[in-house]
C-alpha cells in the first residue's frame, strides 16, 4: 500500500460560505465520522487541522500575512492515508464532507519521498 496526502481547501473569503457555529459542529461530526471510517479500514496514517493565521515568504525575503493573501481558498488541514492505488485514494477523498461547501476542494497527492 502507498501513502497519499489529502489536502482540504476551504473558501475563507466568501461571506456566504462561512458556516455558523451550529453548522460547524455538524461539519466537525461529519468529518470525524469520515476519518473514523478510514481508520476503521486501517488506512488512516495521520493528519491535522491548520490555523487560519500564517505568513507567506516569497523570493527576496518578502513576507506577507496569511496563507490566503492572494487566493480565495486556504488549506484548512490534511490527512495521510494508505491506499492500494490512486483510484482507491480518490474514492476515499470523494467522501470528504467539506466537499458539501461551495468553493471548497480536496486534493489527493501520492507521497513519493522516502522516510528518513
Amino acid at each position: 500500500m502507498d501513502e497519499y496526502l489529502i489536502l482540504m481547501r476551504l473558501d475563507i473569503i466568501t461571506k456566504e460560505a462561512q458556516p455558523s457555529p451550529e453548522q460547524m459542529q455538524v461539519y466537525m461530526k461529519k468529518y470525524q465520522d469520515w476519518v473514523g471510517g478510514i481508520a476503521a479500514q486501517n488506512k488512516f496514517v495521520g493528519g491535522t487541522a491548520l490555523s487560519m493565521e500564517g505568513k507567506v515568504i516569497k523570493p527576496k525575503q518578502i513576507i506577507t500575512d496569511g496563507p490566503f493573501a492572494e487566493v480565495k481558498e486556504s488549506i484548512a488541514g490534511f490527512i495521510t492515508i494508505r491506499a492500494k492505488d490512486f483510484d482507491e485514494a480518490v474514492s476515499l477523498a470523494k467522501l470528504c464532507p467539506i466537499l458539501g461547501g461551495e468553493g471548497n476542494s480536496v486534493e489527493v497527492r501520492k507521497i513519493t519521498g522516502g522516510h528518513n
